[in-house]
């Protein structure tokens, strides 16, 4: 009984291990081969509609002193 459960743990790592590869490269997949691609910014004050609305990243605005 013990071999069959390291065999069922296996399989679901490597299942778990190939679904993470494949979800990785279909995210990459423009910027691995299309020339000049890069990943689009994360930050939040690289957004247009984000900057639009007046909202900014925390980090930078915050200078400590409360807002009046």
């Amino acid at each position: 009984m013990q071999r069959k459960s390291v065999s069922s743990h296996m399989k679901t790592i490597l299942l778990t291990v190939l679904i993470l590869l494949l979800s990785v490269l279909l995210l990459g997949i423009k910027v691995l081969f299309v020339k000049g691609s890069q990943f689009p910014s994360g930050h939040v004050g690289s957004n247009a509609a984000l900057r639009r609305r007046g909202i900014s990243c925390a980090s930078h605005s915050d200078d400590g002193q409360p807002k009046s």
